[in-house]
């Protein structure tokens, strides 16, 4: 076994000839090394649901290859785009433009219901005077318009004044974000 140690392979490569170095310097000169700029690989992806800091369902986004291969694509949080897939993902978000308007139309038109219906009677027990005892809630207005419209009225979307004495008051009911009912109250004592 021979022994290689470093001043060994230094000095048995000392030793390369004359003819060998021109042979390399051949070869260096038909090799020509071309450095190229490092690429970002990036890809067009759809997110399939919600997530912090990167976008909401449904919308087209450039990532890095590694971010979507490693975590996006294992976990169903995204897709490549694809002609199909945004054809698909256009008629999702008709679908739901369409029905959010229904929804919103819905709500004026029982907002219009309310409106036109006037008044509704409260009878509370009165006391002195104007007053009576306890007070109208949002659950006593949502009970009245059961019992007269028929309609189901979830009582967080009322919003009363305070309703201590006999008279008439204006409630609102917040239908839809952008659709409010205004509602006339008329408490009397018996």
């Amino acid at each position: 076994m021979a022994n290689l140690s470093w001043s060994s392979s230094f000095c048995s490569l000392a030793k390369i000839t004359n003819a060998e170095n021109t042979k390399l310097s051949e070869r260096s000169s038909i090799l020509t090394i071309v450095a190229q700029k490092k690429t970002k690989k990036i890809r067009k992806i759809i997110l399939t649901e919600d997530i912090t800091q990167l976008g909401k369902k449904g919308e087209l986004l450039d990532v890095r290859a590694g971010f979507f291969r490693n975590y996006l694509l294992p976990t169903g949080k995204a897709q490549i785009v694809t002609a199909s897939l945004i054809k698909e993902m256009k008629m999702e978000e008709e679908r739901i433009e369409a029905e959010k308007q229904r929804v919103k139309d819905e709500a004026q038109q029982l907002a219009r219901i309310f409106e036109t219906v006037g008044a509704f009677k409260v009878k509370r027990k009165g006391g002195k005077g104007k007053q009576i005892f306890g007070s109208v809630t949002a659950q006593d207005l949502v009970d009245i318009i059961k019992a007269q419209i028929q309609r189901d009225v979830d009582k967080k979307i009322v919003t009363l004044p305070e309703i201590r004495e006999t008279g008439e008051y204006i409630a609102e009911l917040k239908l839809h974000p952008e659709v409010t009912a205004r509602v006339r109250l008329t408490v009397y004592a018996n």
